[in-house]
């Protein structure tokens, strides 16, 4: 999910216990505090030490951090310009001849429309083929739940992505994600990849990197907790756009959802 001050669904904290570790001061004590936590929330032992063992921070993370600026300076023509290009339009419309039946299913179990999924699959990592992260999730979690600016909201996040591991859907070694922690073809933060992901491929796991079956279905599964309704209108001032709010705050990149899933209508 594109950002906008993290105030997605993703931002949705898991039950979990109160956040002892302090943020800031020596990082390795706040990474044994961390792992105080992530076990008393029923991480294993095994999964603690192979996840956070040596773990150190990560310059890169903060310097990125702290340049984003989590406000649209474009209008929605500027912005809706650079997104949907008559190569993306095309490719989102063979997407949904590729993946016909399983869309359909997907539509009638969660009731949102292949093309609000397609353009939010096209948007966010370019159906799985673009840049979908190359960090180390713990390790970016660590730095940033390490840092006093969120430290709460982070370290929630480095509990649900210790439980992504400890449920089996990715190995340490495939948690592998962008400059906050997101994950997956429509990135994820942790925490909504515990809440939302669905096994839709039947295989046992939750696989937001690899599955199309599975990243389509959560993605799904969120609108659709969320309160979307099929064939209803999501342009903006209607309930299915304030649905996509879950998604992602910033209404100039709804619109841009939306404009991207009437093109794929065409």
């Amino acid at each position: 999910m594109l950002r906008f001050g993290l105030a997605v669904a993703s931002m949705v904290f898991l039950a979990t216990p109160s956040f002892a570790a302090r943020c800031g001061g020596d990082f390795n004590t706040f990474v044994a505090a961390m792992t105080q936590e992530a076990q008393a929330a029923g991480v294993s032992g095994s999964v603690t030490s192979a996840a956070l063992s040596g773990v150190t921070p990560d310059p890169a993370v903060l310097a990125f951090d702290r340049r984003q600026r989590y406000t649209f300076n474009k209008t929605f023509e500027q912005y809706v310009s650079t997104r949907v290009g008559a190569g993306r339009i095309s490719g989102g419309k063979a997407m949904l001849q590729r993946h016909a039946a399983l869309l359909s299913r997907i539509e009638q179990k969660f009731g949102v429309p292949r093309q609000i999924l397609v353009a939010i699959w096209g948007l966010e990592s370019d159906f799985g083929k673009g840049d979908i992260g190359k960090l180390p999730v713990v390790r970016t979690l660590a730095t940033l739940a390490h840092d006093c600016r969120r430290t709460e909201l982070f370290q929630g996040e480095l509990l649900a992505a210790l439980k992504i591991v400890q449920r089996g859907d990715l190995p340490l070694r495939d948690l592998i994600g962008a400059f906050a922690g997101e994950i997956g073809q429509t990135q994820f933060l942790p925490s909504s990849y515990i809440k939302y992901g669905v096994d839709f491929d039947g295989d046992g796991h939750v696989d937001l990197r690899h599955s199309v079956p599975d990243v389509l279905a959560s993605t799904a599964n969120l609108l659709h907790t969320s309160g979307f309704k099929m064939g209803q209108p999501y342009g903006e001032g209607t309930p299915n756009f304030e649905a996509m709010r879950e998604w992602n705050r910033a209404v100039i990149y709804r619109k841009t959802i939306g404009y991207y899933a009437d093109r794929l209508r065409e």
